[in-house]
């Protein structure tokens, strides 16, 4: 089966609300090491795009809930990109110099 390599955007970003004034640092991920395989159907289809993801990881690194904020336009790509980014080890964020659950952003950038 061959694997086609896609690109990633790992842009963690500051969540807007509450960051700056609360002195939270988003919980971060090696984005090298944690990649999504292309959907079979996606890849017979030619489909690309950009999806931007939000995951609320816990203190402990897991990823406790996610949510897609922007369509890549098709599911098959969307969903693919949440399972395999949730499955992924975190480094936990931290508010105010602790460590604790925080909200993260993902761009995960699907190219052919």
């Amino acid at each position: 089966m061959n694997k086609v390599s896609t690109s990633i955007i790992a842009a963690l970003l500051l969540s807007g609300t509450g960051a700056a004034f609360a002195g939270e640092v988003p919980a971060t991920f090696d984005a090298k090491n944690c990649r999504a395989d292309y959907p079979k159907a996606s890849l017979m289809n030619e489909e690309q795009g950009n999806v931007s993801m939000a995951f609320l990881v816990s203190a402990d690194g897991s990823v406790v809930d996610s949510k897609v904020e922007k369509s890549s336009g098709y599911k098959n790509l969307d969903k693919a990109a949440i399972k395999a980014i949730s499955a992924c080890k975190f480094k936990p964020g931290t508010k105010d110099g602790a460590v604790a659950q925080t909200w993260t952003k993902v761009d995960y950038d699907w190219k052919l």
